[in-house]
């Protein structure tokens, strides 16, 4: 936990403007209820503290326990929002899906962030389902995750409403879901290379397609690499071979990221260590 705390002051120092508890990095299947809650205990003290937003991953396969975990956050001053997963495993049908968020929504103390991620949870969602969720009450956001920029995330990100934000979940499509009028990342990717990260949302965000896209072409190595084996072991390993966590291991079923695959996203690391941001600029002048 002191290593969380400081890995969570780092990546807020370095231009996260908030940070996810219990998401898919934070291996929250494998951690039991007091380590979640001390998890989300340390990340809310923290965000508090230096003013950054924190959402907090709620979300199971049952309606009536992501109801029950998402109202405990009552209790946790610092969480802004709560991060909900479609329904995994079960495959409820896309009227069920809606009806789980409505639930949900409707019970949460803090605003709801739906998470669409199909590869994990088995369930396609279209754009007209992903729209009804926008639609609720107290549902403010979607975290797309479908392994491209498909036209159903277009439709989305063009007939949402004006105050529903969409993240890019897959970090190699940051930029161009904020082109297209997505609000930022949740992005696992960014506990590397967190400045530069940052300073290509804030392009992207600013309509500055140049420096957006050639941040994004440099930092594409490190997020390659960090995805080349499952998440999340390699940025456990890259971080843990910089010295801001003590350990690589993750708990079974999850394997430890292997030596070549770890060797690569170092490589990929370094190589953007020795690239300030400052020099991009230097690189966009000669492109213009």
């Amino acid at each position: 936990f002191v290593a969380l705390e400081r890995l969570c002051r780092r990546l807020l120092t370095d231009g996260a403007r908030g940070l996810v508890a219990l998401g898919t990095t934070g291996e929250p299947a494998t951690l039991t209820d007091d380590e979640q809650q001390n998890v989300v205990d340390v990340c809310a003290h923290t965000c508090l503290e230096m003013g950054g937003l924190l959402m907090v991953g709620t979300g199971t396969n049952s309606t009536s326990t992501t109801v029950s975990t998402t109202q405990s956050l009552t209790a946790r001053p610092g969480v802004s929002a709560a991060l909900v997963v479609v329904p995994y495993y079960t495959r409820p049908t896309p009227a069920g899906i809606v009806e789980h968020y409505r639930v949900v929504a409707s019970e949460s103390p803090v605003p709801i962030v739906s998470y669409n991620v199909p590869h994990r949870t088995g369930r396609e969602l279209n754009a007209s389902d992903l729209l009804a969720i926008a639609a609720l009450d107290n549902v403010v956001g979607l975290k797309q995750s479908v392994g491209c920029i498909d036209a159903e995330t277009l439709e989305v990100l063009r007939s949402a409403p004006s105050d529903f934000h969409v993240f890019s979940g897959d970090d190699a499509y940051i930029v161009p879901t904020i082109l297209m009028g997505g609000a930022g990342a949740i992005a696992a990717a960014a506990h590397l290379s967190t400045p530069q990260f940052a300073a290509m949302v804030e392009a992207a965000l600013a309509g500055n397609f140049t420096e957006a896209r050639l941040l994004a072409e440099r930092l594409l190595p490190v997020v390659v690499a960090g995805f080349s084996e499952p998440n999340p072991a390699l940025w456990k390993a890259a971080l843990h071979h910089l010295g801001e966590i003590s350990t690589p291991n993750l708990r079974s079923p999850i394997s430890n990221a292997t030596a070549d695959a770890t060797a690569q996203i170092l490589a990929a690391i370094q190589l953007r260590q020795v690239e300030q941001v400052g020099h991009y600029r230097t690189d966009l002048r000669e492109l213009n």
